[in-house]
């Protein structure tokens, strides 16, 4: 017994941040096979790609896989995800810091898309898809764009160029108000979810008028203007951040009103009228994810995220968000969309 090559070494868990532009990816998700897509895991991990990439440097005892907290769908960015991994150092020798494994990953990264923010130290059991208790989406239009070949080469795939000059905002934000709260969500849900309940608790919904864009030159930012969507749920269902996009939007263009969106919701009918329209991948970024006692692992007590992190038996998992879900029924389960 203990013969084996790691016998006597220490498994470290880590709840790492990272953030990217997903333009060129299919998803966070790594892409199996010889497909030419790629996905953002694929340049997380070693065995994916080439025995180049940032994990590999690690040099763990075992192979080192990135759980992710939230996955994207193709196009969609992220302002700042979450995975845990472990990784595993040969007998004799400490886990690293934090701020070392973060600095290797930064260092042998090999796609300049990609960005580890930070990562803190995390109890063995701790799971950073049934950890989360907040997702926060955003959601980037413009408005006065006559055409996307009019729009600056810096905003082109982060935003959504509409052609009206105006959106009646006061009426988006009356409509949002109609989501907001525990509801079946199933007419917002694009066909093929494997979720087994539709039901989700959206806890917030704004629409805002952003700043004049730093990447527009001066004679172009008077005639457009930028806007923000933002949802924050738990979980959310498969599409269904631009599904309400696209539906606030319509109302935001005369097209549909706050009251129909509020029967759109009651119907549960996702082949509804209305409801097919998807709001484009390239103008959502994931924004945020927020795990219990964050601010304890910050400063170096991880005990109040185990309290969160639930396993096969405990509550029941808040599945993956927009623009990609994995139905499982514990952290080992699951089969993608």
């Amino acid at each position: 017994m203990g013969s084996g090559p790691a016998a006597g070494s220490v498994r470290a868990r880590y709840l790492v941040f990272f953030q990217y532009l997903g333009t060129d990816f299919n998803g966070s998700a790594a892409v199996r096979g010889a497909q030419r897509a790629v996905g953002v895991q694929n340049y997380l991990e070693p065995r994916r790609l080439s025995p180049q990439e940032a994990a590999e440097k690690l040099k763990s005892v075992v192979p080192v896989k990135f759980i992710i907290s939230s996955r994207t769908d193709a196009g969609v960015h992220a302002l700042s995800n979450a995975a845990h991994l472990d990784v595993q150092r040969r007998s004799g020798q400490p886990p690293f810091s934090p701020e070392v494994l973060t600095e290797a990953l930064n260092t042998h990264l090999r796609h300049p898309a990609i960005r580890v923010l930070q990562a803190f130290r995390v109890p063995s059991d701790f799971h950073a898809r049934y950890a989360a208790t907040s997702r926060t989406y955003l959601y980037r239009l413009v408005t006065g764009c006559p055409g996307y070949d009019q729009l600056s080469v810096f905003e082109r795939n982060r935003c959504w160029a509409l052609r009206a000059d105006r959106l009646d905002v006061a009426a988006m934000r009356e409509a949002a108000q109609h989501l907001l709260g525990t509801h079946d969500f199933s007419a917002f849900q694009s066909a093929g979810s494997p979720s087994t309940s539709s039901v989700r608790t959206l806890r917030r919904a704004s629409v805002s008028l952003d700043p004049a864009s730093p990447f527009v030159v001066p004679q172009e930012s008077r005639r457009l203007q930028f806007w923000s969507l933002e949802f924050e749920s738990q979980s959310f269902l498969y599409r269904q951040v631009r599904r309400m996009t696209a539906i606030l939007v319509a109302v935001g263009l005369g097209a549909v009103t706050p009251t129909q969106v509020k029967m759109i919701l009651q119907s549960r009918d996702p082949l509804g009228r209305h409801q097919t329209r998807v709001a484009p991948a390239h103008g959502l970024f994931l924004k945020s994810v927020l795990f219990g006692g964050l601010r304890d692992l910050a400063a170096g007590s991880p005990g109040c995220a185990q309290q969160e992190s639930q396993g096969p038996g405990g509550r029941e998992a808040p599945g993956w968000p927009e623009d990609f879900r994995l139905e499982t029924s514990g952290p080992k389960a699951g089969g993608l969309e």
